[in-house]
């Protein structure tokens, strides 16, 4: 078969006028990636207009020479009619009509035919069925008769590989009867989609060669602007193409037709026996569907033909954006805006997104990528802020790994875990400062309390010093302040009510009066059954504190010796005042003091 594709696209286009149709698949032209221009900016591409049926396998309903037959044709050329028979025999190559004639090379000059099965009443109905495996945007369906044209056919298609057929056109000289279709209908943008039927290509003649080809967009209103027409991009998509053979011409025609020229009655007799189909060339045009985002279709592993999709697309049909390209929604590609898929705006630090609408519309349509799973400890749409926890270093972009740093918050210092993510100030508890909330402020020194770590520094009572006459001079008159490594002994230790170890926690102030949180950590001797390991109140008189008898500091340890008297069982707790022993502890004081105990026991305090 010698005639090539293109030839019958050309005489294809003759005969419809269906340039409309076929600009609308017209190629480009350009730089060596048609999909985008020099510059490297996107535009649409579409693969090459093929015949997409060559070569493809064809199933049909019926095929003669299963057993050997023969039959008979006639042929006319220059007005000279000649009946010919032949044996159609499937075994035999040389008088086969397989339906690998269907799509083979057509030769106009040695037509090589499928041909049907003979069958003696016209309402009999033949298919065939081409797959081409992969969606096409068909611009024509033709075929090439051997024999006489069908009175009545149709074609139909696929858009789910066989699953389900729709028409696409009916032939017929008796439109109404066969398809329950008007003749040439009009057909208008509410109908785009419909098949039409039409007595056109349904005559006798010729009685071999005759061609019939449907264009699919020819007469659609929208194929003028078959880009912004999704009803008419949907029409022309299959994935099969089924002609279905409904009805031979009459038998009475065929009759008239010969015995009306030559009488030869016995002639029409053998053309009555001679009832088939056979066409030798089936051809469809069209383009690999890719929405414009591909100017070829490839095989894939499993030797299935797929788009080759460039934009950031995928898809067998470049039907969908590629993985972590969502910043807008997938669009088909036209000749004024190649839609390429956008990349989602993670800043590195995400490998997958996804799409939400109604950010897109708040965007201005700009912007719909939602960022997921974002890494390097970033959050947000964009992972473009740092998550909780952690703050940004400005010393880094955005995009480095590193751009977020860990808050390190003070588990006891700091009020919280979540630090300012543009300075990493951590919230810091009263009294306590630093960018780590890791140290007391100035006016403040460390305790022992969680809740507190850092309280005051205690100072006298500005209403104590606006009424005291003394000068901070005359302390040292007032009381004399321990200094130095004292001497524990025992007549000491006899003549005061209490001997306790303490850990100083909290402080604050009540009128004259400081009062200290402590922690009585030992108990060595005690007249008073309250004094007992917990923590208590220890009561020093602000005027005391001011000279620094006894002198006291936040969170240190301390060997306090003194008596019981009024004023402790009405503040509650321990008083220590000027005559009150409050050194700072020392771990060899424990075994002198258990001795002192053993010494008390065995009734010495009494001697002391």
């Amino acid at each position: 078969m010698l005639m090539m594709q293109f030839g019958l696209v050309l005489l294809f286009a003759f005969i419809l006028g269906a340039s409309c149709a076929l600009n609308a698949f017209a190629p480009q032209q350009g730089s060596s990636d048609p999909c985008y221009d020099e510059g490297g900016q996107p535009k649409r591409c579409i693969p090459d207009f093929v015949n997409a049926g060559f070569a493809r396998e064809v199933q049909v309903s019926s095929t003669c020479g299963r057993p050997p037959n023969r039959y008979c044709f006639y042929n006319e050329k220059m007005g000279v009619k000649t009946k010919m028979c032949q044996i159609c025999d499937a075994s035999d190559p040389k008088n086969a009509h397989p339906a690998t004639y269907l799509t083979d090379l057509n030769n106009a000059h040695n037509l090589s035919c499928w041909q049907s099965e003979e069958f003696s009443n016209p309402m009999h109905n033949v298919t065939l069925t081409l797959s081409l495996n992969k969606k096409f945007e068909i611009t024509y369906v033709s075929l090439q008769f051997c024999s006489p044209r069908p009175e009545s056919m149709g074609i139909f298609k696929s858009m789910d590989y066989g699953k389900n057929w729709v028409p696409f056109q009916y032939y017929s000289s008796q439109c109404r009867k066969m398809y329950n279709k008007p003749n040439k209908a009009i057909i208008s943008k509410q109908n785009e989609q419909e098949a039409l039927c039409t007595d056109g290509y349904t005559d006798l003649y010729p009685l071999t060669g005759g061609l019939i080809a449907f264009s699919t967009l020819d007469g659609r209103p929208s194929a003028q602007d078959f880009d912004s027409s999704p009803v008419l991009q949907d029409w022309v998509t299959a994935t099969d193409i089924r002609v279905v053979f409904s009805r031979a011409h009459l038998q009475r025609e065929l009759d008239r037709h010969y015995s009306g020229r030559d009488g030869k009655e016995d002639e029409a007799s053998m053309v009555r026996e001679s009832y088939h189909y056979a066409v030798a060339d089936l051809q469809v045009g069209g383009r690999c569907k890719c929405n414009g985002h591909a100017s070829r279709c490839v095989k894939d592993k499993e030797g299935n033909l797929i788009c080759d999709c460039k934009h950031n697309t995928a898809g067998p049909e470049c039907d969908r954006c590629k993985p972590f390209h969502y910043d807008r929604p997938w669009q088909r590609a036209t000749l004024r805006e190649a839609n390429e898929c956008l990349a989602c705006s993670c800043n590195l630090h995400a490998r997958r997104c996804r799409f939400n609408m109604e950010l897109y519309k708040l965007s201005g349509r700009k912007s719909g990528g939602v960022c997921l799973n974002c890494r390097h400890n970033t959050a947000g749409r964009h992972c473009h802020y740092c998550k909780e926890g952690f703050y940004r270093d400005l010393t880094k972009v955005i995009t480095h790994r590193k751009a977020c740093r860990a808050c390190d918050c003070h588990p006891v210092g700091a009020a919280g875990k979540t630090c300012n993510q543009t300075t990493g100030q951590c919230p810091c508890k009263d009294g306590v400062t630093g960018i780590t909330c890791n140290r007391c402020a100035k006016g403040y020194q460390q305790s022992r309390s969680p809740v507190a770590p850092c309280i005051k520094i205690p100072t006298a009572s500005p209403r104590w010093v606006a009424s005291s006459t003394e000068e901070p001079a005359d302390c040292e008159s007032y009381c004399k302040p321990v200094k130095g490594n004292l001497k524990i002994n025992m007549k000491k230790y006899c003549k005061k009510d209490y001997a306790v170890q303490v850990n100083v926690l909290d402080m604050e102030t009540v009128n004259e009066w400081a009062k200290f949180t402590v922690n009585i950590v030992s108990v060595f001797r005690s007249r008073d059954e309250k004094i007992k390991r917990a923590d208590q109140f220890l009561w020093i008189n602000m005027k005391d504190l001011a000279c620094k008898c006894p002198k006291i500091q936040m969170t240190k340890k301390y060997l306090v010796m003194g008596n019981t008297d009024s004023v402790a069982e009405r503040l509650g707790g321990l008083v220590a005042d000027k005559n009150s022993l409050v050194i700072q502890w020392r771990d060899v004081w424990t075994r002198r003091l258990r001795k002192f105990q053993r010494k008390e026991k065995k009734g010495k305090c009494g001697k002391a």
